[in-house]
C-alpha cells in the first residue's frame, strides 16, 4: 500500500494516498489496548514528576546599587540571591580599563579569586562581596552573575565612584585653622589687655576719689 501511496503522489494524483487511507481501519477508539493505557500512565507519572521537581529559578536583589566612595577606603558590594540548588556567583569589573573577572565561586564549595584581587576581595555566603583598599581604577560596573545549577541565571549591576582627595584642599583648610587659630589668640590676648588697663584705671580712680575725700 506504501508504493501505491508515493506512486500516486509522485504521479499528481491524490487516489492512491485516498485509497491507503480509505483501507486502513479508522474507526473510533471505543476501548484502548492494555500496553497503551500502560504507557500513557508511566507517561503521565513521569511528566508529574518533572513538574513537581522542576526548579523555582533564582532571585537576586541589589539594595544599594549605587556606591561613592574614596581612596584607600573599603567599599561592599551588597547582594541576597535565593534558590532552590547549588548556585555559581561570578563578579566581574568593567571600566574603561577593560573588563576583569574578580571571583568565581560556588556556595559551599570552591573559591577562585583572580590574581589582581588577591588579598582584596572577601567573599560571603550571600553573594556579596568586600573590595579593600580601593583606588581609582576600582571606579566603574560591577556585574554579578548567579547561575543555579539548572541553568538558570539572575544578573545585578553596581556602579561605584571612587574619588580622589585633593591633598591642596587639606592644606588650605589646614591653613585656614591655624590662621582662625592666630585671630582667636589675638583676640584673647586683646581683651586680657582691656580687661587689666580697665582695671588699672578703675584703681587709679579710686586712688583719686579717695585722696579727694581726705
Amino acid at each position: 500500500m506504501a508504493c501505491n501511496l508515493f506512486a500516486g503522489q509522485r504521479d499528481g494524483s491524490p487516489q492512491g494516498a485516498y485509497g491507503f487511507w480509505q483501507h486502513l481501519p479508522l474507526s473510533p477508539l471505543q476501548g484502548s489496548h492494555p500496553a497503551l493505557d500502560s504507557w500513557c500512565s508511566i507517561t503521565s507519572t513521569l511528566i508529574t514528576l518533572l513538574c513537581l521537581s522542576a526548579p523555582g529559578g533564582v532571585s537576586l536583589v541589589v539594595p544599594q546599587p549605587n556606591i561613592n566612595a574614596t581612596v584607600a577606603q573599603n567599599i561592599l558590594l551588597s547582594v541576597e540571591y535565593s534558590c532552590r540548588g547549588v548556585a555559581t556567583i561570578e563578579w566581574k569589573h568593567v571600566s574603561s580599563w577593560g573588563t576583569t573577572k574578580i571571583v568565581e565561586w560556588k556556595s559551599g564549595n570552591y573559591v577562585n579569586i583572580s590574581t589582581v584581587y588577591k588579598d582584596r576581595v572577601t567573599t560571603f555566603e550571600n553573594g556579596s562581596i568586600q573590595l579593600l583598599n580601593v583606588g581609582m581604577r576600582d571606579a566603574g560596573y560591577y556585574f554579578i552573575t548567579v547561575t543555579e545549577e539548572y541553568g538558570t541565571n539572575a544578573y545585578g549591576t553596581i556602579i561605584v565612584n571612587v574619588y580622589e582627595i585633593i591633598y591642596e584642599d587639606l592644606h588650605f583648610v589646614a591653613v585656614l585653622f591655624a590662621f582662625l587659630a592666630a585671630v582667636s589668640a589675638i583676640l584673647i590676648c586683646f581683651m586680657w589687655l582691656c580687661n587689666k588697663s580697665l582695671h588699672l584705671f578703675q584703681k587709679k580712680t579710686a586712688h583719686k576719689l579717695t585722696g579727694i575725700s581726705l
